[in-house]
């Protein structure tokens, strides 16, 4: 018997967690915006909340159903919190898994802040009082840390090949949609290659450890080098085959496919 977390929090509608309902028209018009500006973060989440259903709430129960995940679900500790905490990201070790991650947002000048105002405009929900949001924020959290761990960059190819490893690790459909759509579109520009590492993306992520269930303020003191051979995150081979520059050019005519 599940007695953990298993009442709506004071102030939410457990009625918006966890619907089976999913909207595939909302997510083809958030899908055209996001085709228009690849940098438009807040379609991404318009796209989640459309076609996710339930996958947010299997992947809750699946954590509490783990004694550390049982234990970080009590807490319900803000992991954005620690990320956007400048002297503990300092003060984490060279060569381990935060500070390469410190290393990555500062040269892609990027913020937990940021991140999470574009996850309150697509998915106000999210910000919610409730054991489900606090999930679907430890998700969000941990996409640019699973940047680092994949060895996927933030162009448009890597991050299509980083969205099929999500949904191989969460299950929600909304990843999967946005996987399928750039794997087609990237191959009009680019090949089959794009698409075979997309698809590879997705092994990956079924092969890997459930990186939902981790600490990750212990995991971002490991060495990157062996926290991947613990996760069993194997290196990205087909999209680091494919030349940076042709990344770069797909990107620059990401819109202009439509």
């Amino acid at each position: 018997m599940v007695l953990v977390d298993t009442a709506p929090a004071a102030g939410s509608n457990p009625a918006r967690f966890g619907s089976h309902r999913l909207d595939w028209a909302h997510a083809l018009r958030a899908w055209r915006r996001l085709l228009a500006d690849k940098e438009d973060t807040a379609q991404v989440f318009e796209i989640m909340q459309a076609l996710n259903g339930r996958s947010t709430a299997k992947g809750y129960r699946r954590l509490i159903a783990t004694v550390q995940g049982g234990r970080m679900a009590f807490e319900r500790a803000e992991f954005s919190h620690r990320l956007r905490d400048a002297a503990w990201l300092d003060s984490l070790p060279a060569g381990s898994v935060g500070a390469a991650y410190r290393d990555f947002v500062r040269r892609e000048k990027l913020s937990a802040e940021e991140l999470a105002e574009a996850s309150v405009q697509g998915l106000p929900v999210i910000e919610e009082p409730h054991p489900y949001a606090w999930f679907g924020r430890r998700i969000r959290d941990v996409h640019d840390v699973w940047h680092v761990l994949t060895g996927y960059r933030r162009d448009i190819v890597g991050e299509a090949c980083l969205t099929g490893f999500s949904y191989a690790q969460t299950g929600g459909l909304g990843w999967a949609f946005i996987a399928l759509g750039a794997a087609m579109r990237l191959q009009t520009g680019g090949g089959p290659s794009c698409a075979r590492a997309i698809w590879q993306g997705y092994r990956l992520g079924k092969a890997a450890t459930w990186l939902l269930a981790e600490d990750y303020e212990q995991l971002m003191a490991e060495p990157l080098a062996a926290a991947r051979r613990r996760l069993n995150i194997r290196p990205a081979s087909l999209y680091a085959a494919i030349p940076e520059s042709a990344r770069e050019r797909l990107g620059e005519g990401w819109a202009q496919t439509r």
